[in-house]
């Protein structure tokens, strides 16, 4: 009997595993199947995407959806996109770094002014679009890029600013003492020592406001026109009452993740080192 408790135990651990195996495959299959199938229409001609049964794999990968986007505004709207979303972050970064250190250093207005700031976060987007549209259409803000590049670092400096003030308070105030007492400004003992030392932080913070930007739409939509239209307003264009043209959506979709895909790929360390310094610290 107790030769066989052993060998029992053994076949339930090796029961779970398989089962924890199989979950994760089939969450696995759940995420990865429409990525698959966007990819696939990208290269399907329309015969094949709305043929029945299903085609799997295309016969044969065409490029003229893809050739198709350099006409009108596809492409155009990709890169409206990334030009917004980098000077957004890049303002969002730099000022709510400076107002996370005031926070975490000087307690500038205590435990109650960094729930207020986190708190404007938590705002319905479509609650503030209407006001903030009268607002921008009387200093002629609307369908320009200065006027999303305002409204998203507006958006992205809540985020920022509670997020850096984590890592911020993670780094030893006694390093920044040795700095001002070896000769440093305030200022610089910030940008050399205090920063550099965020880094991962930064850069983790730093993806997550660009990808937000990136694929923003309830403003952009109310925000935009023509001259600016975003990425994910433009694909919106592609639909009609009557059907959708599925081919140039997925070539879109496909164009459209790459500068998300490569800047999470070249970011990548420093997102696990930022979402595991998080992780320890909570």
């Amino acid at each position: 009997m107790s030769s066989r408790t052993p060998r029992q135990r053994r076949l339930r651990q090796q029961a779970r595993q398989w089962a924890r195996v199989c979950i994760a495959l089939l969450i696995t299959a759940v995420f990865v199947f429409p990525v698959y199938w966007l990819f696939m229409t990208a290269f399907k001609t329309p015969s094949e995407i709305f043929s029945s049964p299903p085609t799997w794999i295309p016969s044969s990968l065409t490029w003229d959806n893809f050739a198709g986007m350099t006409e009108g505004d596809d492409l155009r709207s990709i890169i409206n996109s990334l030009v917004i979303a980098t000077v957004s972050t890049v303002v969002a970064m730099v000022l709510g770094s400076i107002a996370a250190y005031s926070l975490a250093r000087h307690r500038v207005g205590g435990d109650g002014l960094s729930i207020w700031i986190m708190s404007l976060r938590m705002v319905p987007p479509m609650a503030m679009a209407f006001p903030l549209f009268l607002m921008f259409a009387t200093v002629g803000l609307i369908d320009t890029y200065p006027g999303l590049i305002v409204l998203y670092v507006a958006v992205n400096l809540p985020y920022v600013i509670w997020v850096m003030r984590g890592f911020i308070e993670d780094i030893a105030p006694e390093l920044e003492q040795s700095a001002l007492i070896d000769g440093c400004t305030r200022w610089q003992a910030l940008i050399h020592v205090v920063f550099p030392m965020a880094r991962a932080g930064m850069m983790a913070t730093a993806v997550f406001a660009f990808v937000y930007a990136f694929n923003e739409f309830a403003f952009a939509v109310v925000m935009t026109r023509s001259e600016v239209i975003t990425f994910p307003v433009q694909i919106t264009h592609h639909f009609s009452p009557m059907s959708a043209f599925w081919a140039r959506i997925g070539a879109m979709s496909i164009l459209g993740c790459l500068p998300v895909f490569v800047m999470v790929v070249a970011m990548n360390r420093y997102l696990v080192r930022g979402l595991s310094g998080g992780a320890l610290k909570g």
